[in-house]
């Protein structure tokens, strides 16, 4: 699995990758670095702080140095350099030392409850554990990050960011996690070639039933997912009970609530999915997510649902003039939420509590956060940043119809729980979805399945168990 930016949310890829580093994270022996640290006062600052200001709301100290850790991954890290330069032409007397790596937990863990790095970009693989930074006291809240002037606008840092990104930042009632990134899931096709044939992308799934006909006629399969993973198709499932249900249906599913599965519309939801297959609307072949995704691109399927990471991860095979465009996910004429979006943030920043320049870590993620950073953060990556307005003047079809998606969503973001709260369960809707999607199951039978394997969890008193407010 090649690491991407697609940590955005609840239900992406490296929501796995992150529980995989959790498990390590309990084993390693620098658990027991990050155990010294625990109900201990962190250590003050030793930069002795400057003179606050609106311009220097966290008093950063001239003759100061801040280092800085970024996640090379799928995003790059270009678009931090550029950072960099915004950070310093305000601060001119402040040395920015920055490295990039892959190996975020190998190397800043065994740091954090010595001599730690003063901002890190906690993703990839090998990230540490966030319940474990945060249940350990090594990471700095950041509320005061949230109410402090925006770089280069009006209002706070907590007014510029998109929906959902403080609430995927907070844990325990604080805010601890910045996340920088901002991904979409839908549908994707290509603008291009529906220009050519004179089809017009579908927003129900009716309209796709409709012109699915007119693409096997160009010798196209209708839709291509990963069928390898499934968590892949887990999201358009999720999507569509949302969708046709609305939010509190899903919140009753992560709670574990009594036949919560067995709501009204569930069935409903899914059983479109359940005709894409019955009708062979699906390629063949059991691929992984970048043969889907390069199925795709050569032509052989019409739409694929993946997120915005796509266009950088795909971007050594993309064909000239290929348009790559996001729709959402399609809905029922008669659903409860038919513009919510399903969205989240991710990337996440974290300032280490015995970091010794924290002001300037926390002023550096204002830079971050700024209107000038966060539409170079959009113009490099081709994906858009947690500030809003980051895709507004980017030339490309990809940010820019993720960027239409999000104005023109309804007033929630899509996101499940459960398959955080509960590995069993996460596994189990991980095998029913793929079972579903290979026409092994109904819709009536996937959903008899889940409900049956959400009980099991909740009977089980040795697992602990955990509540979805909101």
């Amino acid at each position: 699995m090649s690491v991407t930016p697609e940590n955005i949310g609840d239900l992406s890829r490296r929501t796995l990758l992150q529980r995989a580093a959790a498990a390590g994270l309990l084993a390693t022996p620098a658990m027991g670095l990050l155990s010294a640290c625990a109900g201990s006062e962190p250590e003050k600052s030793d930069t002795g702080g400057g003179a606050k200001s609106k311009d220097n709301p966290f008093g950063v100290k001239d003759g100061s140095a801040v280092k800085v850790v970024i996640f090379n991954g799928g995003l790059g890290d270009q678009w931090a350099k550029e950072d960099k330069v915004i950070f310093s032409a305000k601060h001119p007397n402040v040395t920015v030392n920055m490295s990039s790596t892959q190996k975020i937990k190998t190397e800043e863990q065994p740091k954090m409850a010595t001599q730690p790095s003063d901002l890190v970009m906690n993703s990839g693989a090998d990230m540490m554990d966030r319940s474990t930074l945060i249940n350990e006291g090594a990471i700095e809240p950041l509320d005061d990050l949230l109410t402090a002037p925006a770089w280069d606008s009006e209002g706070t840092v907590a007014d510029s960011l998109l929906p959902g990104t403080v609430g995927d930042g907070t844990q325990n009632g604080k805010f601890y996690v910045v996340n920088v990134a901002y991904t979409v899931w839908g549908n994707w096709y290509n603008a291009a070639l529906f220009k050519k044939e004179g089809w017009q992308a579908p927003t129900t799934w009716d309209e796709f039933f409709a012109l699915a006909p007119k693409i096997k006629a160009k010798g196209m399969a209708p839709y291509v997912h990963d069928a390898a993973h499934g968590y892949y198709p887990r999201w358009g499932l999720m999507a569509s009970i949302w969708k046709a249900c609305g939010k509190q249906v899903i919140v009753d599913i992560d709670n574990l609530k009594e036949n919560a599965w067995k709501a009204d519309g569930v069935v409903k939801a899914l059983e479109p999915w359940e005709k894409l297959v019955k009708d062979k609307l699906l390629l063949p072949g059991k691929l992984d997510h970048t043969q889907s995704q390069q199925a795709w691109l050569d032509g052989k399927a019409a739409f694929i649902q993946v997120g915005t990471w796509l266009k950088n991860e795909m971007a050594a095979t993309i064909p000239p003039g290929f348009e790559l465009t996001l729709s959402d996910y399609w809905h029922n004429a008669d659903d409860k939420a038919p513009k919510d979006v399903f969205a989240a943030s991710g990337e996440g920043f974290v300032v280490p509590s015995k970091a010794p320049n924290k002001e300037a870590a926390k002023e550096f993620l204002r830079a971050i956060l700024s209107k000038a950073g966060s539409a170079k953060f959009a113009e490099l990556t081709k994906s858009l940043a947690s500030t809003k307005g980051s895709g507004d003047n980017v030339q490309d079809t990809a940010l820019s119809s993720a960027n239409t998606l999000m104005k023109n969503g309804g007033s929630e973001l899509i996101s499940v729980k459960f398959q955080d709260f509960y590995a069993d369960l996460d596994k189990e809707s991980q095998n029913l979805s793929e079972e579903l999607m290979a026409g092994r199951l109904t819709a009536q039978q996937f959903v008899d399945k889940m409900q049956a394997a959400a009980d099991k969890v909740a009977k089980d008193s040795s697992i602990k168990k955990q509540t979805r407010t909101a």
